[in-house]
């Protein structure tokens, strides 16, 4: 709650003409916003001009911004529509998730799933590891998003029906629908996803 307090005291100052707050605001989410934004291209150049460009928006927007939703939720929403229209214009495909790196943070699955650290047990974590990416990434835009925003932004429901504009019920089921197809994908390649299919749920 305090954050969101501080980030709509800044935003009011912005509207009210003070450009040094809007500084605050980009330092305060402008790694948040590269990282959610190489989910969508593959180079980190790219991806800080993408980030860039939505902190632009997001400023030529601000007078209109009433404060329905948090500032980041909006943003968020802002970044994730220009990574979109940067990905459609360039005909590229999204990236691998490197869901390594965010293991410790909020992608619990992996966790879950992590066995002793034998070479065997290494070896059977990069696949899983490579089988969830591919799962991933061959979801339906929709789905992939939601999936992102919860398990490796450690977004709320909540907060990802304000990012993505729809309702909470269709994030729950965007979020299932999406664990469902990654666990299918576990149980094609592991035979019953390891035996720990129910903890995916």
């Amino acid at each position: 709650m305090g954050a969101d307090a501080s980030d709509l005291s800044l935003v009011r100052r912005v509207q009210r003409g003070d450009k040094g707050a809007f500084d605050a605001l980009v330092l305060k989410y402008q790694h948040k916003l590269v990282k959610l934004v190489m989910r969508y291209v593959r180079n980190p150049a790219e991806a800080e001009d993408i980030a860039q460009e939505a902190f632009i928006k997001a400023y030529r927007a601000l007078p209109q911004f009433r404060g329905d939703s948090a500032f980041y939720t909006w943003l968020y929403r802002i970044a994730i529509n220009t990574a979109k229209n940067a990905v459609v214009s360039r005909d590229r495909s999204p990236i691998d998730y490197n869901i390594d790196r965010n293991a410790d943070e909020s992608y619990e699955m992996q966790g879950r799933m992590k066995d002793s650290e034998t070479p065997e047990a290494l070896v059977l974590t990069d696949e899983i590891r490579s089988t969830v990416n591919a799962a991933i990434e061959a979801l339906p835009e929709d789905l992939r998003t939601a999936i992102v925003l919860r398990e490796l932004e450690g977004l709320s429901y909540e907060e990802i029906a304000a990012a993505m504009d729809c309702p909470v019920g269709t994030v729950r089921s965007r979020i299932f629908r999406a664990r469902e197809a990654i666990d299918r994908r576990l149980r094609e390649v592991f035979e019953g996803g390891l035996g720990r299919a129910e903890e995916l749920g």
